[in-house]
């Protein structure tokens, strides 16, 4: 499966995107699970000034409280941290186990989108 989607990525950097949003119209899209820094670049030109990237962020430790396990292979390949080295998202949302702090930054996330509607 994954050699298929390089495959179709490879040919066609916006194949899945456009297919994310095809036939579908909406006032705010919240793509949850975009990996790779061609992924954003697309939807950065499909619609221009009113895309804004967020990344949410955990500690090491407070993943591995979380159950997560570093496996070579798969957690260190572009599937997984293509997009590590984008140093300007939009917005950072820390997610290390203050619910207080996730619930201020998100209030402030959705403060914004409904500013913008």
């Amino acid at each position: 499966m994954i050699r298929w989607g390089e495959e179709k990525r490879q040919a066609d950097p916006g194949f899945f995107c456009r297919k994310v949003v095809e036939g579908v119209s909406q006032p705010v899209w919240l793509v949850s699970d975009t990996r790779r820094v061609s992924d954003v670049q697309w939807f950065q030109e499909t619609y221009g000034a009113v895309t804004q990237t967020v990344r949410i962020v955990a500690s090491e430790q407070i993943r591995q409280q979380r159950g997560w396990v570093f496996m070579p292979g798969v957690d260190d390949a572009e599937s997984e941290c293509g997009l590590d080295n984008i140093g300007d998202f939009d917005w950072v949302i820390e997610n290390h186990g203050d619910e207080q702090q996730l619930e201020e930054q998100l209030e402030n996330l959705l403060a914004f989108i409904r500013a913008k509607l």
